[in-house]
């Protein structure tokens, strides 16, 4: 069985190749049974262990395969300069059911993650979006501004974190990549000014106002993962055309479940699904006037997709 580390899965996949590979894997028949969720810890030690299968159908052979990641999250890690989000992807053959490949599960969570917000965005930007406000400066946001600038002609990047000089790192980080950014201390500011705006943090409250958006922005939400967090307010919720990764997200992580348990929204003011758009069922923004929401909480399918393009890639 061969180990995959980060650093080749950096040098194996782009975003263009993995949003089309997330693009066909939503729109065909992978086999995703719902995850399991097992709380670990209470209070400030709270952390959560997810067991996430899928296999690319249900007739075996020599192109099938299968595989489960193997996740932890563990909010706490930030002060000790971890990320938040560690774990280990099984690739097996669909075929035998043998062990092909352990890949770094944290690597490939990163670029999944935030190619399914590239492929979102496809669907639900504006083409001439080009101004982006990155909120959270964490390991998952520089994955994040280039998932979106691979799929729309971002310019320029506006970076907010309550830390600030976790931002102005990565700022120069990005800088030296060749990707204008800069930190911009003033929240409000930085997603008025945007066309794009992507969250990525564990925040308890609120950051993104509905009173600070316009129509034609979209919204990304990729934090909030448990029913404890939220990224955006209920103004921001009811004002937008609604997108979710996946049916799981009506029930799980916050903003979109969350609103939905307070009567904010009911569950048909959500419009579609990443299979809805990919298939085709749904045609994405309506207008250039819209204002769009997209909510995610990642999914075991974009797991084995990006596993498989990395197996591929690296002529195995």
């Amino acid at each position: 069985m061969r180990v995959i580390t980060a650093d080749e899965i950096d040098g194996l996949l782009t975003f263009p190749e993995l949003i089309e590979a997330l693009r066909v894997a939503f729109a065909t028949d992978f086999v995703t049974p719902p995850r399991q969720h097992l709380d670990i810890g209470h209070g400030a030690a709270a952390a959560t262990a997810l067991i996430m299968p899928s296999w690319t159908g249900d007739a075996p052979g020599p192109d099938a395969f299968l595989g489960t990641k193997l996740v932890n999250v563990f909010p706490a890690n930030g002060a000790r300069g971890l990320p938040a989000v560690l774990g280990t992807y099984v690739l097996m053959s669909g075929e035998t059911g043998a062990p092909l490949a352990a890949i770094d599960g944290t690597r490939l969570t990163h670029w999944r993650t935030a190619a399914a917000s590239g492929l979102a965005a496809s669907y639900l930007a504006r083409p001439d979006a080009s101004r982006l406000a990155m909120v959270g400066a964490g390991a998952l946001a520089p994955f994040l501004i280039r998932a979106h600038a691979s799929q729309r002609p971002i310019s320029d990047v506006a970076i907010w974190n309550h830390r600030a000089e976790r931002a102005e790192k990565l700022a120069e980080e990005l800088a030296q990549q060749g990707i204008s950014s800069r930190y911009e201390p003033d929240l409000e500011r930085a997603v008025r000014a945007a066309d794009v705006v992507s969250c990525a943090t564990l925040s308890n409250l609120p950051l993104v106002k509905g009173a600070w958006l316009r129509p034609g922005m979209h919204l990304d939400l990729v934090g909030a993962f448990n029913l404890q967090m939220r990224e955006a307010d209920d103004e921001a919720v009811r004002a937008s055309d609604l997108f979710i990764d996946t049916p799981s997200a009506l029930t799980e992580g916050g903003d979109i479940a969350l609103a939905l348990r307070a009567g904010t929204i009911g569950q048909d003011d959500v419009q579609a699904t990443l299979a809805d758009l990919t298939r085709g069922v749904h045609g994405g923004r309506a207008s250039g006037e819209a204002l769009t929401l997209f909510k995610s909480i990642g999914s075991a399918l974009e797991d084995l997709a990006a596993a498989i393009l990395v197996w591929k890639k690296a002529g195995l």
